[in-house]
């Protein structure tokens, strides 16, 4: 058993490293080419439409899920199906990213014919330049003489992990050039721990009705009143103004606990809270209560408290 298990560790090393020295080659090698094709991607006033038969094909889905998933209109059109009548899928404002190794996937001819037809661009992904999908494509994008990691079969390993990374690297430059946010990223992904993750402050927190709120004047008894309502343990303090000037929380009450309710909610609270904004990303929220150790932050916006965040609400959201 041990023998099989060291011969099996050696076989995945020997992919992983096969397909890391491929990556690199192809990262070396990159160049003009690859920024025409993010440059072409970018002026597109219609969609990107991936296409590839195979394993290809099913790269190409990924990259246009990728595309999509990062502010770009992107699609899938299988090559087999363009060729009965979803080629009209494909307009005129559109560009075509097409993927086969070996760019003589026949399956794909029909699809080239109609983008030089129509002088659709067309983005080319081959390791074969002189291929008829490498001689179509107005910008190509040539994969590294690579080998694959099943050499004795030739199965599509490394030139599928050169094919993905590709089409991320393109994702990632053409988000970047569009000065694509967290923010824009959040309104692609409302569900699941990366959409509860990527939600605001003001999405989450409790708002003006169910702020625990007392004048700086007030009696420590009116703020024991208001913690207990409002159930958040812990009370803002606001001055004159309504702007936020201070937290008591249960700490402070234990620090003043002598003579406390002698005390006004000025002299018993902790100056400066720690607050954050509405627009912050839940996430950045999280992390300021973990650094700080704390459970509850209130909400400002132009130095007035307008919510207050407790991490139960994250929990319940599903960002912790």
């Amino acid at each position: 058993m041990t023998d099989t298990i060291s011969d099996a560790v050696a076989v995945g090393r020997r992919v992983l490293s096969i397909e890391a020295q491929a990556l690199t080659q192809m990262a070396d090698e990159l160049g003009e080419a690859f920024a025409r094709a993010v440059q072409v991607m970018h002026d597109a006033k219609g969609r990107i439409v991936c296409t590839g038969m195979g394993k290809s094909g099913h790269v190409a889905r990924k990259i246009a899920a990728t595309l999509a998933s990062t502010g770009s209109q992107a699609m899938f059109v299988h090559p087999a199906e363009a060729s009965h009548g979803d080629l009209g899928m494909i307009g005129p404002d559109d560009v075509v990213l097409a993927l086969s190794k070996s760019g003589e996937a026949r399956e794909l001819a029909d699809t080239l014919a109609y983008c030089k037809r129509f002088s659709i661009p067309l983005i080319a992904i081959t390791a074969v330049a002189a291929s008829q999908l490498g001689q179509a494509g107005d910008v190509l994008l040539l994969l590294p003489d690579a080998p694959e990691a099943t050499a004795e079969v030739n199965a599509p390993t490394t030139s599928t992990t050169l094919q993905i990374a590709l089409g991320d690297a393109l994702a990632v430059a053409l988000l970047e050039s569009r000065g694509f946010t967290a923010s824009d990223f959040r309104v692609f992904h409302p569900g699941g721990k990366l959409g509860a993750v990527l939600r605001t402050v003001a999405d989450l927190m409790h708002g003006q009705d169910e702020l625990p709120l007392i004048g700086e004047g007030a009696p420590m008894s009116e703020a024991l009143l208001v913690m207990s309502q409002k159930r958040f343990g812990a009370v803002g303090v606001i001055d004159a103004a309504g702007a936020l000037v201070g937290l008591i929380t249960d700490g402070d009450l234990r620090r003043h606990m002598d003579g406390l309710m002698t005390h006004a909610a000025g002299e018993v609270m902790t100056k400066g809270p720690l607050v954050i904004g509405p627009h912050a990303l839940a996430a950045e929220a999280l992390k300021v209560m973990n650094e700080r150790r704390i459970t509850v932050l209130f909400v400002v916006e132009a130095g007035q408290p307008v919510g207050v965040l407790h991490v139960h609400d994250l929990l319940r959201a599903g960002v912790i």
